[in-house]
């Protein structure tokens, strides 16, 4: 008798359960009036006088320890039960949504904004729907200039002033020196519209982002080095830059920048035409008519300004082929960029 109250014991000491389903059984197997512990009351009458005493103290220690060890383990499970109620949102719906992707542009526009902002740069905004001082007289258009014909520009307003949707995002930076007096470090991300049919290389929308930096003592150079580190934070530490002589209205020297081709290192391919370059934005120094226009002087000040077409960039980083695909809002094309999240 005194060995099966040991054994028994044993058991009901290594006893374990992930539900309170099984904690029933247990109790039900050990307690109940069928139980294995019940079992041994009843054999109780069968023990000698003489052993009655010790094995009704074993049998009573007997039972308080099951009885302790299904509460302990009912209490236990209680408590699970409890933390995982607690962690429930009884504000979400019934049926699980699907999760939308972030749009490519945000992503790469996101990704600029970060690698500009560790050099210092700042966010300025500024309206879609602009005037021709800001958006061409102020930067040094000429008033015969092509860019402001109605082949190039969406004007909402022609006389006795001209309103217009932006055609670039330099109208935010010649609002920010109007102002603001130097230093001035900004990038300017936003969407601009031009008059132009729309084909898988071109939109009538797309989105820019534009940098400005001017101070005293602002060279060539400065806009040289921080173009490079952006190309190689974005594109990756191998990538090269060359920098082409051009013209735009309001940078004086300007210039085309040329990135390495990332998709061919630079050995050409047919996105390269073969080159081993591509061209990713315009630069230069600010023109001094722009500074004076804007109540800066430019013989204490100069400043280096740049843009670029964020849909370009993301088309380097994600070979993109189709411009159109960007505005069409098909899903399945935004769910190719979930693993860039």
């Amino acid at each position: 008798m005194i060995t099966k109250i040991n054994a028994l014991k044993e058991e009901i000491n290594a006893l374990r359960a992930t539900t309170t389903e099984e904690v029933e059984q247990l109790r039900i197997k050990y307690l109940s009036k069928k139980g294995l512990v019940s079992s041994l009351f009843n054999d109780f009458r069968n023990v000698p006088v003489e052993q009655k005493r010790e094995i009704g103290q074993l049998l009573n220690d007997l039972k308080n320890i099951a009885t302790d060890k299904i509460n302990s383990l009912k209490e236990g499970l209680a408590g699970q039960a409890d933390a995982k109620a607690a962690e429930i949102d009884l504000t979400r719906t019934e049926t699980p949504l699907p999760l939308g992707s972030r749009h490519p542009i945000s992503l790469v526009k996101n990704e600029m904004i970060d690698i500009f902002s560790r050099m210092g740069f700042t966010i300025a905004e500024g309206p879609e729907i602009e005037d021709d001082w800001h958006v061409f007289s102020s930067l040094n258009f000429a008033a015969d200039h092509p860019a402001r014909d109605m082949q190039d520009t969406f004007f909402i307003m022609r006389n006795p002033a001209d309103v217009l949707l932006r055609t670039h995002t330099s109208s935010v930076q010649t609002r920010v020196m109007e102002k603001t007096q130097p230093p001035i470090r900004i990038i300017c991300p936003g969407r601009v519209y031009r008059n132009e049919a729309i084909s898988a290389r071109a939109h009538c929308f797309f989105h820019q982002v534009e940098g400005l930096y001017i101070d005293k003592n602002v060279s060539f150079a400065d806009l040289k080095q921080a173009l490079l580190y952006f190309a190689r934070q974005m594109f990756g530490p191998e990538t090269k830059i060359r920098l082409r002589p051009s013209y735009f209205p309001f940078t004086e020297p300007s210039a085309e920048m040329d990135i390495s081709c990332n998709l061919c290192g630079g050995k050409g391919c047919s996105f390269c035409k073969n080159t081993g370059w591509v061209e990713i934005l315009g630069c230069g120094m600010v023109d001094p008519n722009v500074l004076e226009a804007c109540g800066i002087d430019s013989k204490e000040y100069t400043g280096y300004a740049f843009g670029m077409g964020i849909e370009r960039i993301t088309n380097l980083k994600y070979s993109v082929k189709d411009l159109r695909m960007f505005s069409e809002n098909d899903v399945r094309f935004l769910h190719l960029f979930d693993a860039a999240h």
